[in-house]
């Protein structure tokens, strides 16, 4: 079931819009796929939703009647006067055109509706820009309580990966340490004008009350799980001692690694995100005595 394509390409038309490569262009023309993503985002009556990249607006109409308040986010300003004709029929939908990475989400949005405790997020992301926007929101002082994402299915794969599998990496661990990630469905290039070189992947992301493990030292954290992946195909040893500026040699490493368990020769992949906690603190607790 198509979204109403006759009208999106008449209104496109009318506007004289095409769409760009190089925004990443690719809307959405799947009813039963909108309708999946929206399902997945367990919308109320009130909820504040933000819809990053609103496109010709075909999911953003499907959003506005079952939510309180829809503050999209449009970068292209050609698609604004298709967007006020579309939505015209909704009176708790707000535009701002701006580019999403360079937006405060708490000073530049949040503040402006401070009736709303909690937000949602629904979007069908632009390819070169999926990581930076899920990151942003996920790493805000005021994350989501629920995001819907649609990206392209190599990255939504190497973000639900789990250890000792080829696409778990530093992604899926910082992302599992902010949310709970589950795969709401696949999604085929011909759901989209026009069409993706790439198939695409809707996650859903939920954000945890209470991080799933305590860390001494969240920064320290951070870099050495991607220290742990700099250098991929290389011992876990190697590549926190190669990277990881903290004084801390790779023999330490290994000694840590023996305390856990863990064969002195694993990688990075191999690891759990609670490995990865205790292997962290016990590297701050090391550095920390150095400087002592």
């Amino acid at each position: 079931m198509k979204i109403n394509e006759d009208n999106m390409f008449f209104m496109m038309s009318k506007h004289q819009i095409k769409t760009v490569q190089s925004l990443g262009q690719n809307f959405l023309r799947d009813k039963n796929t909108a309708l999946k993503i929206i399902e997945a985002a367990n919308l109320t009556k009130d909820d504040l939703v933000i819809e990053v990249g609103m496109g010709a607006g075909s999911l953003s109409k499907l959003i506005a009647p079952q939510c309180k308040q829809l503050v999209g986010i449009e970068i292209d300003k050609r698609l604004l006067p298709l967007l006020n004709e579309t939505l015209s029929d909704f009176t708790n939908v707000d535009i701002i055109h701006d580019d999403v990475l360079k937006l405060d989400i708490i000073n530049d949005i949040l503040a402006k509706y401070p009736e709303f405790s909690s937000y949602k997020v629904i979007a069908n992301l632009p390819y070169y820009i999926t990581t930076a926007v899920i990151m942003k929101f996920i790493q805000c002082d005021k994350p989501p309580d629920i995001s819907v994402l649609m990206m392209q299915k190599e990255v939504a794969d190497r973000i639900v990966a789990g250890p000792g599998s080829k696409t778990y990496g530093g992604l899926s661990v910082i992302v599992n340490y902010y949310c709970n990630t589950k795969r709401v469905m696949n999604v085929s290039p011909n759901c989209f004008v026009p069409k993706p070189a790439v198939n695409s992947t809707v996650l859903q992301f939920t954000k945890h009350e209470n991080h799933i493990v305590t860390i001494a030292d969240r920064q320290l954290f951070f870099k050495v799980i991607k220290s742990a992946f700099a250098q991929r195909r290389k011992k876990l040893s190697n590549s926190v001692a190669n990277t990881l500026d903290v004084g801390i040699l790779k023999s330490e490493i290994e000694s840590i690694l023996m305390e856990m368990g863990l064969d002195i020769a694993i990688r990075g992949e191999k690891l759990s995100i609670e490995q990865f906690a205790t292997l962290s603190d016990a590297i701050y607790e090391k550095s920390i005595n150095k400087e002592i």
